[in-house]
């Protein structure tokens, strides 16, 4: 099983699906027995990948675990699979609010059960995949094969302007990859020019050799695809509809799982492979990144709709990746892998949240609600801790990965550094006038007299969420300890050839450290 362990987590949600389709959905008994389903198989897929974290040595440079098999070799397409300290938290916090978000969708989803977790499983299966692939033929089938999933769970399941959403979605994340997919072909026939072969493979393409301005245009086309996925600031306008038409559980995938695909687009392939363009266009990103957090914040202190307010809130705490990405250091790039993780486990739980109150009341507005913690402490209590560590409070996880992200920057920018740090203080203003308008003060509104407090389940799903928040904030190094040599190894993939070439402006080699072609991966991960 060790040897095929990352083919296990990613196509096991598949076999949940096979039983769901032939369970009958009619009445409530029939339904159960399909989220049940879903959920062990969420659950099973969460343990098995808990047997990677077993196997992974964060002491080990290159890819771990790898399978790779002959697939399409007339066409250079292998099934090539690999992790190293870049994917793994996100590979493990994918199988982790899998089975949250199932187990959040028990009373919210009603109508087409078994079409929604059908949905949900094979859109688990495509996020790990696009996190594992190292074969870009591989890896874009599984980045597409995203799309389906998730449109149908906004266009199906959503609100009144589901449609509208759902369409937006779609044709951003479409223009942006088919763009991809053109300069992709692009870099395959220079490689082919060089080396007389045809290949996918990640780790050969990483020595293709460009002229710079060949890397800059490839490298735009990559980070338009990923920049819109992120989504980095001026490309963020669908993200909005499409969280708050959203059903909750769609919601927390886009926001806990779905965002970080674009990160990682950067951080696995646009970066590396393309490190003049990169280098070139870092000026214009650390400025829109910084752009994105400031005006996300902004936007989100006059948000009506809870929801749409989290939604903003997204925009401006991903442009502290991009941003700790993009300065290069240790600390900045370590912030950033990191903070992905955060906003995965503490903006999925502010929906969760949300959506646990709009179940009962059918209503995000702020102005619906005040007085509540008086109605519902538990909820509010854990609303409160969710929102300190949204804002960054000590011993949260959000302090942690954006202070790692602010020390790098001021490291290498400092006025960058002073200009993101404000973000840190609106993000503190938008979130605690919101939890001062909802939960304090007095029951102004008679509906709120009576709300129940979070029941079993709902409590259940929220509880690991909360001690994550606390797990990360008090013992970092348990989680950055994953990812220091993996860390080193990608920056100095990218920032050396960066200066060698903008020094030279000619076409070297660049074999990174750790990065030496899949025959040698292979041999060390059977070692």
């Amino acid at each position: 099983m060790d040897s095929l362990i990352l083919t296990y987590t990613t196509f096991l949600p598949l076999l949940g699906v096979l039983p769901i389709l032939f369970i009958p959905q009619k009445g409530e008994g029939g339904k159960n027995v399909i989220r049940w389903i879903a959920l062990v198989t969420s659950i099973l897929v969460f343990l098995v990948s808990l047997r990677i974290y077993a196997m992974f040595d964060p002491g080990k440079a290159g890819f771990q675990m790898v399978e790779f098999k002959p697939w399409i070799s007339r066409l250079g397409v292998h099934y090539f699979l690999g992790i190293d300290g870049l994917s793994f938290w996100l590979v493990l916090l994918t199988t982790f609010i899998t089975p949250v978000t199932i187990l959040s969708t028990w009373r919210a989803i009603e109508k087409r059960v078994k079409e929604f977790m059908v949905a949900l499983l094979v859109l688990e299966t495509a996020m790990i995949g696009t996190f594992l692939a190292l074969d870009l033929f591989l890896f874009y089938i599984f980045w597409e094969l995203m799309l389906i999933p998730m449109y149908l769970i906004i266009g199906v399941w959503g609100g009144e302007r589901r449609i509208y959403a759902a369409i937006k979605f779609f044709l951003y994340t479409a223009v942006g990859s088919l763009l991809m997919l053109v300069c992709l072909i692009g870099l395959i026939w220079f490689h082919y020019e060089q080396s007389g072969t045809l290949t996918f493979n990640l780790l050969e393409l990483y020595n293709t050799h460009l002229p710079r301005l060949y890397e800059i245009l490839f490298f735009a086309a990559f980070a338009l695809a990923f920049a819109i996925k992120v989504p980095m600031f001026p490309l963020h306008t669908w993200l909005p509809d499409a969280h708050v038409e959203a059903p909750t559980a769609g919601s927390v995938i886009l926001a806990g799982i779905l965002l970080k695909m674009g990160t990682y687009g950067f951080l696995r392939f646009a970066m590396p492979l393309f490190p003049q363009g990169s280098a070139f266009f870092t000026p214009t990103i650390i400025a829109l990144s910084i752009i994105g957090i400031i005006y996300g914040a902004l936007v989100a202190m006059v948000q009506p709709d809870i929801k749409k307010l989290v939604a903003y809130s997204s925009v401006s705490h991903l442009g502290y990746c991009m941003l700790g990405l993009y300065v290069l250091t240790k600390q900045g790039v370590e912030g950033s892998i990191l903070q992905m993780i955060n906003h995965g486990i503490s903006t999925g739980a502010l929906f969760l949240l949300v959506g646990v109150v709009y179940e009962r009341r059918h209503t995000r507005l702020i102005s619906e609600y005040g007085g509540i913690a008086k109605v519902m402490p538990l909820y509010s209590t854990i609303f409160l801790i969710v929102t300190l560590s949204s804002i960054g409070f000590p011993t949260t996880n959000g302090f942690i990965g954006e202070f790692l992200i602010l020390l790098g920057a001021f490291k290498a920018n400092k006025a960058a550094a002073v200009l993101a740090a404000t973000g840190v203080v609106l993000g503190a203003v938008y979130m605690l006038w919101m939890v001062q308008r909802v939960f304090y003060g007095k029951v102004t509104n008679p509906k709120n007299l009576h709300l129940p407090d979070l029941n079993l389940r709902e409590f259940a799903y929220l509880a690991p969420l909360v001690v994550l928040i606390f797990w990360i904030g008090l013992f970092p190094n348990f989680f950055l300890g994953k990812m220091h040599t993996s860390v080193d190894t990608f920056i100095s993939q990218v920032k050396v050839p960066c200066k060698t070439m903008a020094a030279s402006n000619e076409m070297h080699p660049r074999v990174p450290v750790g990065y030496h072609g899949h025959k040698s991966n292979l041999e060390h991960s059977e070692e």
